[in-house]
């Protein structure tokens, strides 16, 4: 048996906040013990904060590794290995690895919606088999039902593939998150460089794919996250009637709704709702759709994404913290309301029994600096 006392620290407990220790037993929280002493043996935190690892459920971080730029593919084993050290890093523990499925081939402002996931897929679980990955990895496919490709691409995975959300994306121009077009053009034609006519054609054909194939790609996405026993999460829900259609599905989880409407029908209909930490932190969306700090003071906000910065993950939780003055409440939203969303009852609190997935951070002003990472009561 492997034992280690982490002493002295400042334990957000699921309800609270008490100075104590937190003892380990081969990689299993075993005791929470109160006060400041440090027994022989034990590692002093000096009074640091000690949280379970955070739970990461929708990250670009591993496409922005294999495609740091428009054109350019990285080596996919040292994308996967930093992209991992780099989460660890920031104290996220568990990440589901949001990779899209559903592709464009072939079309200008599209090129790089060729497919990709099924082969990053078997190379995440090749170097995970190998034992060199620091923290725990789960699929998330994004499934684009504006595409050509979304039906073959999805019936490549299986039970094996630990997918465990499928996520219904639909980035048709002129509704959800891109319902102000002059928002998608500043955002395509800056990527681009499209003239007006050229974006005007992309408009047009990402139209022609949701006519053709949107609502057939939608109900056989939802068949295959049942299927796989992945959770169905919806994206860029506005309005009421979709969030209606999205708990029609069987849809858990909500990311970034973009109304405030839309966040109240998720609690209404039971669906717990994830927003951006880099909106927090910037003060609003960089797409004009509704802030998550309004959500969170009007209590509809129940899980944070680092979403493309993963050090904003750990921020944007304590800037929740200090809206609702509840540090606890506030930790939640990146550790045990994922691990509950993603059906992970193993993870993401500091009880005993649970597995020891810890952070250590201090505070530099308002900045939380990390110090350590344990995955299993293993420093990482």
């Amino acid at each position: 048996m492997t034992r280690t006392i982490l002493a002295n620290a400042r334990l957000i407990l699921p309800q609270t906040v008490i100075p104590g220790a937190v003892v380990i037993e081969d990689g299993t929280i075993a005791g929470i013990e109160p006060g400041t002493t440090v027994p022989a043996g034990a590692l002093d935190m000096g009074g640091d904060f000690l949280a379970p690892g955070m739970v990461e459920l929708h990250t670009d971080n591993l496409e922005r590794h294999i495609r740091p730029r428009p054109g350019v593919d990285w080596p996919h084993a040292g994308a996967i290995l930093a992209h991992d050290t780099e989460l660890a890093g920031c104290g996220i523990t568990t990440v589901f690895d949001a990779m899209r499925v559903g592709s464009i081939p072939n079309e200008g402002p599209d090129q790089d919606y060729d497919k990709y996931a099924r082969e990053l897929a078997h190379e995440l679980a090749a170097i995970r088999a190998r034992g060199v990955l620091r923290i725990s990895h789960f699929l998330h496919l994004r499934a684009e039902v504006c595409s050509e490709t979304l039906l073959a691409e999805l019936d490549e995975f299986g039970p094996e593939d630990r997918v465990g959300i499928i996520s219904l994306m639909d980035h048709t121009p002129g509704q959800r998150q891109f319902r102000d077009i002059s928002k998608l053009a500043q955002y395509v034609q800056g990527k681009y460089k499209l003239s007006d006519a050229e974006f005007a054609d992309h408009v047009a054909r990402l139209k022609a794919l949701r006519a053709r194939f949107g609502d057939r790609h939608e109900a056989a996405a939802v068949e295959i996250a049942h299927r796989l026993g992945a959770v169905l999460a919806s994206h860029d829900d506005t309005t009421a009637e979709h969030v209606a259609l999205s708990a029609g599905h069987g849809v858990r989880l909500a990311e970034f709704p973009t109304t405030a409407e839309a966040a109240a029908a998720c609690h209404d209909h039971g669906i717990m709702v994830m927003m951006g930490a880099p909106n927090l932190i910037r003060g609003g969306s960089h797409s004009g759709n509704v802030s998550a700090a309004e959500l969170a003071r009007a209590g509809h906000l129940d899980i944070l994404s680092s979403d493309y910065v993963p050090s904003g993950l750990l921020a944007g939780a304590l800037i929740l913290a200090r809206i609702w003055d509840d540090l606890p409440r506030a930790m939640a939203t990146v550790t045990a309301n994922p691990a509950q969303a993603a059906g992970l009852h193993d993870r993401g609190r500091l009880t005993p029994g649970l597995r020891a997935d810890l952070i250590r951070f201090a505070m530099l002003e308002d900045t939380p600096v990390m110090r350590e990472t344990w995955v299993r009561g293993r420093r990482v």
